[in-house]
């Protein structure tokens, strides 16, 4: 089940993020957030923005999540997704169908281009990125260092709608409707 996350559920997606911190590059983050600094980024985030997590028989395998991708004002159409899942829990079609419901979402918002940045060494992302119709639109070599060597960046894109905007992008909790099809 696709669901929107709660604020009890931070404390499962930090555990889901730890191991991506401490023993990947994967993030450029060098240490666990705590559960206070984790919470507060949730809040801020999702004040505005859909964090989604995957559930099945009351686990939580994965989360997914949209923040603003730059400050400027002409780039509010712009969103950036992130994406953890737990290590078992990969190759099972819950993050492809996180990022559907989270690019549906976005959509119905009012987003009109969303981005995955992606570290070089996550070959897997990717090819995921890759799969859901992302194209590579930027590469930043040795961008990043981390535990002790040098990493570069991918930038994928996908447009989520043509045309232009006639306005700016609502909140996801403004929408007037959740689509029961999106099973949230």
């Amino acid at each position: 089940m696709i669901r929107m996350a709660q604020r009890e559920d931070v404390p499962a997606m930090l555990e889901i993020y730890r191991p991506y911190i401490l023993e990947t590059a994967y993030t450029f983050e060098y240490s666990v957030p705590s559960l206070a600094e984790f919470t507060h980024r949730f809040d801020t985030i999702h004040a505005r923005f859909p964090w989604l997590v995957w559930e099945e028989d009351g686990e939580i395998l994965g989360y997914a999540y949209a923040d603003a991708a730059f400050v400027r004002a002409a780039y509010q159409w712009d969103a950036d997704l992130s994406i953890y899942l737990k290590p078992e829990a990969k190759g099972h079609g819950g993050g492809r169908r996180l990022y559907e419901v989270l690019e549906e979402l976005l959509r119905a918002q009012g987003y009109f281009l969303v981005y995955g940045i992606i570290t070089s060494c996550n070959k897997g992302s990717c090819a995921f990125h890759e799969a859901m119709g992302y194209r590579e639109s930027a590469f930043f070599p040795a961008c990043g260092f981390k535990f002790g060597q040098w990493y570069g960046t991918y930038w994928y894109e996908k447009r989520l709608q043509d045309g232009d905007p006639t306005s700016p992008p609502r909140g996801w909790r403004e929408l007037e409707k959740l689509p029961e099809s999106w099973n949230i």
